[in-house]
């Protein structure tokens, strides 16, 4: 059995067991050496029986009558078997060798059927109105075999991806398109937004916290400093009689105790004020245009400077590593588990996976119906004819034997039947 030449890049698909095939096939062949043997021994009775009602007994008539009507049947099934997939004995008769003249039409004709019955959304929707796709994908997700092909499909194809021009091409459009943004965003009214929630919430006191611890961390990393400056700005006189070092003891006492005052003083006066400033600052940036100006400036020159855009570089190679990592490693393998249980365990997660799956399947068909369609009918027209006709009658080969039996058996009882029936009216 040849087998089909791929055209254009399309292959038909080949049988998924040669051993079966081949099985069906002998079989086939089995079947129609009976049913050849079977019309050969109709004819060989044909003439014995006609020697024999005329020679022997009148009677023989009965078996000629059968021989007759089952070589007929045998011979007109056997003629409608071959036409379907050749002209019988190589004579080009109308009407014959069907499916190799029809191929084209054959395909448009599938491709018709798929379209009408299956590939309309309406249709499509129905048939997975019962469909559990977040049940299935949890399932994947939660399967160890599946997870590392998963895994390892994931890893090979953002790999794969990542490295493609198109893939750099799309990152310097996001990075243009990102600082451009950035440009035309009037960055301080947001700010002044952004800081007002914050003081409204009380957010910006743990930041305040955190600024009066890291001064008092300040104050003791750097206690030499400050003695040392307030030395140098002492004159010589005054440090004969240690004025410079009592200066300093009180300074630095004064700002410990300050701190210790204002991290233990959730009312001190200073925090109050600090939260005025910053009301004012964000009452500023919502409505004062100098200060707007300012930010803007300082949103430029951030801008403009290299390290900014190198930054923005950097990103897409960090995010890459990072998936990278996450694919080969451990993590996609505990992601995917964690989104198993939730599929399985939150209605709302999994009902809002089984509509968007709905939605994006009935969507594909909706645009892509009449392509999918297309493909199917020039794949079919593509196939070559020679070949296709083997594989079809190779596949229904039995079933087509069968029928040439059957028309055998069942044409001599026909002709049983009449020569009965012809008697009995001669005998009327």
């Amino acid at each position: 059995m040849g087998r089909l030449l791929p055209p254009r890049g399309t292959n038909l698909p080949n049988d998924e067991t040669d051993t079966a095939v081949t099985t069906r096939s002998e079989q086939a062949i089995r079947l129609r050496r009976v049913a050849t043997g079977l019309l050969l021994l109709m004819a060989a009775l044909l003439v014995a029986s006609t020697w024999a009602m005329a020679h022997v007994h009148p009677q023989f008539v009965w078996l000629q009558a059968f021989a007759e009507a089952a070589l007929v049947g045998g011979l007109a099934d056997w003629f409608a078997v071959t036409a379907l997939f050749r002209h019988p004995m190589g004579v080009p008769i109308p009407h014959t060798a069907i499916i190799p003249k029809s191929k084209d039409r054959i395909g448009e004709a599938l491709a018709t059927f798929l379209k009408d019955n299956f590939l309309t959304p309406g249709n499509v929707a129905r048939r997975l109105d019962g469909f559990d796709a977040a049940n299935a994908l949890a399932g994947v997700l939660e399967r160890p075999a599946s997870g590392g092909r998963v895994r390892r499909g994931v890893s090979r194809l953002i790999g794969q991806l990542a490295d493609t021009p198109a893939a750099a091409a799309v990152m310097k459009r996001l990075q243009d398109g990102t600082a451009q943004r950035l440009r035309d965003l009037e960055i301080a009214p947001l700010l002044g937004r952004m800081l007002e929630a914050m003081i409204a919430d009380g957010r910006h006191r743990p930041v305040i916290d955190q600024l009066i611890l890291w001064a008092n961390n300040a104050i003791d990393s750097q206690e030499g400093l400050i003695r040392a400056m307030v030395e140098e700005r002492t004159s010589w006189v005054l440090r004969l009689v240690n004025v410079d070092e009592r200066i300093s003891n009180e300074l630095v006492n004064g700002l410990r105790g300050l701190l210790a005052d204002l991290a233990t003083d959730p009312d001190h006066p200073l925090r109050d004020r600090a939260d005025t400033a910053l009301a004012n600052l964000a009452f500023d940036l919502q409505h004062m245009p100098e200060t707007q100006a300012k930010v803007e400036r300082v949103k430029r020159e951030l801008l403009a400077n290299p390290a900014v855009a190198d930054w923005l570089e950097g990103l897409w190679a960090r995010a890459k590593e990072g998936l990278l990592n996450a694919a080969q490693g451990e993590g996609l393998s505990e992601i995917g588990e964690a989104m198993a249980r939730s599929l399985r365990e939150d209605p709302a997660l999994s009902g809002a996976v089984n509509q968007l799956a709905r939605r994006a399947v009935v969507g594909t068909v909706a645009d892509h119906g009449d392509s999918i369609v297309k493909l199917v009918s020039e794949t079919v027209k593509g196939w070559d004819a020679a070949t296709i006709t083997d594989r079809l009658e190779n596949a229904v080969l039995r079933d087509l034997q069968y029928i040439r039996l059957n028309g055998t058996l069942i044409g001599g009882s026909i002709g049983l039947a009449l020569h009965a029936a012809l008697l009995a009216f001669g005998a009327a």
